[in-house]
């Protein structure tokens, strides 16, 4: 008898500890491998070595026991090798899935003419949705559905893509009813992708009007995540060719191994996966490991062996939660009705520099926090507006290029120079604060404080799901937070009386116009200095509300 009731105490044990692990907050890990028929960026197209590429990552996965998700872009879906890989080769638990770049056979089995110049062309306007009217995109979509459900007999639950516009999302979720997406990390400029100011990571529910666009409401979102790619770095990524607004990558993707470090780094990967793992977190961590095939495996075999290893040791030790994505996307739509505040805290790089990131998301608005030793600035403020169309929404983009931007409040990246770093910094009498090494805490689901000794007292900075809150302990301070940005930044602030205290800022953001107000405190501005403009205290307090007026 008593050893009856010990089996059972244990058992609730257990069940307990699960509930409060998943109640703690999961750190979730995905392998997303995305495969492609052809390479046209290589001679010859080296079909047989993009073929044997996901058989080594599905071999060295099963070596492993991680399951994954193999998203297939349409000329690798008709391939019976393909086919035949994915239907007896997978990792257990793993799941087949489709990616959305748009290829010659696709079109052309839509019933339409191919403008491509390879029959997989990266430009924009060809290769992917946003270049086909709302109805073409339609087509797409039933297309690639049938020839899914033929081969394998089921609909796929999630399709990832670079980006995936929001009528084509819309219509594979009110139709055909995908449970996950997934699109590339924010960039400017890469492989001329510009997808920037978004929900930094994780996930979130995007606006019907807008794919990369966090929704406010219910209403107005399509009721599927989206998980953003790739495992950025949240310290170097940012700020990555700064002197030509033209990024490289700084990834977990495994081929990466610059100075700054990437997922073929050791050092790097070591230190990326547990800052994910076990850093501060509010409803949920996420990083997407894996690769496209068009690498080969003979350049990113070694960033796989790096990995692997360290990601099974992390989910064997409760760490990571591995998953497919289309697990997560079912976990996300059951536990958040709109989306989440999340973060990501990074309180030290991996060469120990001292530099420190603490990344804030929320259905309002992103912020960044950024440590260089003492030298501490709002490097990135961006707010969410679910009403802001795409430029793709209702039409065809023709260029060859994509674009995708938020609202800005601070842009370190695009209103600096190499000469002139833009920020939002503290400054005393006229001159910029110190600020000590940061601590983070999390005191509410949604709300991450940030505190910090300097020269005038100790800095809060609370962050909240719809405003930011920055105090100083020292009652009789002298401060304010001023936004200065390189000479030949393309801002548009504007102040609606010069000089004066003002609780509303107004600008315009292609086409779209936004006010950021201030709920305590005044924005001011000094037209003997070089400010933008200043936040300035009322009581020792400064509160931003994010909600976009």
């Amino acid at each position: 008898m008593m050893k009856r009731i010990l089996l059972i105490a244990v058992s609730l044990l257990c069940m307990t500890n699960g509930y409060a692990r998943e109640e703690k907050a999961p750190r979730i890990i995905n392998i997303v491998n995305f495969i492609r028929q052809i390479e046209p960026r290589v001679p010859g197209g080296i079909e047989d070595e993009l073929y044997q590429t996901v058989v080594e990552e599905i071999r060295m996965m099963d070596e492993y026991s991680l399951k994954g998700t193999f998203l297939l872009q349409y000329d690798a879906l008709i391939n019976p090798a393909y086919q035949e890989l994915m239907k007896s080769s997978l990792p257990e638990g793993s799941e087949v899935g489709g990616w959305w770049e748009i290829t010659e056979p696709h079109v052309r089995d839509a019933g339409m003419e191919w403008r491509g110049r390879y029959p997989w062309d990266w430009h924009a306007n060809v290769g992917f949705a946003t270049g086909y009217t709302p109805e073409e995109r339609e087509k797409l979509v039933d297309v690639y559905m049938a020839r899914f459900k033929e081969v394998f007999g089921h609909l796929p639950s999630s399709v990832g893509s670079w980006f995936i516009d929001a009528h084509t999302l819309g219509y594979m979720y009110d139709r055909y009813g995908i449970k996950a997406s997934c699109n590339c990390k924010d960039q400017w400029g890469t492989d001329g992708y510009t997808m920037w100011g978004g929900y930094w990571n994780q996930a979130y529910y995007p606006s019907r009007l807008n794919a990369f666009m966090p929704a406010q409401t219910r209403d107005g979102q399509i009721p599927v995540p989206v998980f953003r790619m790739l495992g950025s770095d949240p310290i170097y990524q940012y700020d990555n060719g700064m002197e030509s607004h033209f990024q490289g990558v700084v990834t977990l993707e495994p081929v990466y191994t610059g100075s700054d470090g990437g997922g073929g780094v050791k050092k790097w990967v070591d230190w990326y996966l547990p800052m994910i793992a076990d850093g501060e977190c509010l409803a949920f961590n996420y990083v997407q490991a894996g690769q496209e095939n068009s690498f080969t495996w003979e350049r990113i075999r070694n960033g796989y062996e790096i990995q692997l290893p360290l990601i099974r040791k992390m989910v064997d030790e409760g760490r990571l939660k591995m998953e497919t994505l289309a697990e997560s996307g079912e976990w996300f739509s059951s536990r958040f009705k709109v989306t989440p505040a999340t973060c990501v805290v990074a309180e030290d790089d991996f060469t120990a520099s001292g530099k420190a990131s603490i990344w804030y998301d929320s259905r309002y608005y992103r912020a960044n926090l950024y440590w260089d030793g003492d030298a501490f600035r709002f490097r990135d403020i961006h707010l969410f507006d679910e009403t802001m169309e795409s430029d793709y929404l209702r039409r065809a983009g023709t260029s060859t290029k994509c674009v995708y931007t938020t609202l800005p409040v601070v842009d370190g990246y695009l209103w600096s120079t190499p000469e002139k770093i833009a920020g939002l910094r503290l400054v005393s009498k006229g001159k910029v604060v110190k600020v000590g090494k940061p601590s983070v805490t999390k005191a509410a689901d949604d709300v991450l404080v940030v505190k910090a000794e300097t020269g005038i007292g100790r800095m809060t900075v609370r962050l909240s799901e719809d405003r930011i809150e920055v105090s100083i302990s020292r009652a009789a301070a002298d401060w304010s937070l001023e936004l200065t940005v390189a000479p030949e930044a393309k801002h548009t602030f504007r102040l609606p009386r010069a000089g004066k205290y003002v609780s509303d800022i107004y600008a315009n953001e292609r086409g779209f116009a936004y006010s950021v107000t201030m709920e305590r405190g005044w924005f001011t501005r000094d037209a003997s200095r070089e400010q933008v403009w200043s936040m300035v205290p009322d009581g020792g307090k400064i509160t931003l509300n994010t909600k976009v007026r």
